[in-house]
């Protein structure tokens, strides 16, 4: 789920859940801006991250490759053709930190694995609360490893614990309305990828605000 080939400006949507954040981003797409506040006291690993990706221009150009109306929109790992933008070191998840996947959140996208975010994000289009954390019934990095291991081995380890969650790391405070109007573009399937816009949703730059 979310792998590699993998607002409303009302704030109140999720004041319950996030704080007052910051420092505030700008994605410029195609299709319009969009303002988000990254939440570093709470997720210092993905906001550095991201912003590391945001400084040296490495988002610039990349596309919203995968939308699903209803669900989420995600980018930040592939170019117009479809290519994969490159990669840099995996990164710790950070989905217990609270912060839930409301509809206007940002938050880490990454393989199966627990701590397998690099560089794309998704901006969640509903309450989708299956993404989060779930406490004590969450897989731990210890039964991940188990698992892993008797794969390893060829046996088959059923899990009986729920995904760790997908890390949030800031919400929209501004352009909600473009990442609708995101969520409705056609889809299709292209180079084994499926939900692929049929005309490529462009990032054409993210700046952080000042």
């Amino acid at each position: 789920m979310f792998g590699r080939g993998f607002i409303f400006i009302f704030v109140f949507f999720a004041s319950a859940s996030l704080s007052a954040g910051g420092p505030n981003a700008i994605i410029k797409t195609n299709l319009g801006d969009i303002i988000i506040q990254l939440e570093q006291e709470r997720a210092p690993i993905s906001v550095s991250n991201f912003l590391n990706y945001v400084r040296s221009g490495s988002y610039d150009g990349t596309i919203f490759h995968r939308v699903i109306p209803g669900f989420m929109v995600q980018g930040g790992g592939h170019y117009s053709n479809l290519s994969q933008a490159p990669e840099g070191a995996l990164i710790y998840n950070e989905a217990a930190n609270g912060l839930k996947n409301v509809r206007g959140t940002i938050a880490m996208a990454r393989m199966n694995m627990i701590d397998s975010a690099s560089r794309q994000f998704f901006i969640n289009v509903s309450d989708n609360d299956f993404l989060d954390f779930q406490g004590g019934s969450s897989c731990t990095r210890e039964q991940e490893k188990a698992q892993m291991a008797a794969q390893r081995k060829g046996m088959f380890k059923p899990s009986n614990c729920k995904s760790y969650g997908y890390a949030v790391f800031g919400r929209v405070i501004d352009g909600l309305d473009v990442v609708d109007s995101i969520e409705v573009v056609r889809t299709g399937s292209r180079q084994g990828m499926s939900d692929v816009p049929i005309k490529p949703v462009v990032i054409e730059k993210i700046s952080i605000l000042e």
